[in-house]
């Protein structure tokens, strides 16, 4: 009977203060174009830009291997030494630090993947990275702000950036296939 190790990772969205965070668990043997699906969703954004997986060791994985090698390949360790970056949409440039916090052996029973926890919403797309996010912060927080109703209607009247909803996040991984 196989044995399964499942990878408890943290991931840190640089240049967001409060930072905003996810902690998810996933299989050792996950690819990382799956992780990337993974990742999108635990954080919230839409998928609609490159990304691509940085050691932090030896800079950017090669074009296609993502298909093929697999998380306990690269982070074997727990802590920075086993971590990497995930960097989405290369013009807003979000960069989140990956830490492996914990791996556990399972054991034979079956692999699985899941969001433990996080902190705040993931910032909205396109809206010109952390820089920008802070400024857009900033304006919503100023009603009396001339931008102040052309970006909440951008936005969305329902964003609120201290919110993270754990059950939708958990529902949406359900869907993915081990």
């Amino acid at each position: 009977m196989a044995s399964f190790d499942i990878y408890q990772l943290r991931i840190a969205l640089h240049g967001t203060e409060p930072v905003v965070w996810r902690q998810v668990v996933v299989p050792g043997r996950i690819t990382f174009d799956k992780l990337h699906k993974v990742f999108q969703i635990a954080m919230g954004w839409s998928d609609r830009h490159l990304h691509r997986f940085k050691s932090t060791t030896s800079g950017p994985m090669k074009a296609g291997h993502e298909k093929v090698l697999r998380l306990k390949d690269v982070a074997e360790k727990r802590g920075p030494v086993g971590g990497f970056y995930y960097e989405y949409d290369s013009g807003d440039e979000w960069l989140h630090s990956v830490f492996v916090e914990k791996i556990i052996d399972l054991g034979p029973l079956p692999a699985f993947i899941d969001c433990l926890g996080g902190e705040r919403a993931c910032p909205p797309e396109d809206c010109g990275g952390a820089p920008g996010y802070d400024n857009l912060l900033a304006i919503l927080g100023d009603p009396g702000h001339p931008e102040h109703k052309d970006r909440r209607a951008w936005v969305g009247a329902d964003f609120e950036p201290g919110a993270f909803d754990l059950a939708a996040v958990r529902k949406r991984l359900k869907r993915l296939k081990v």
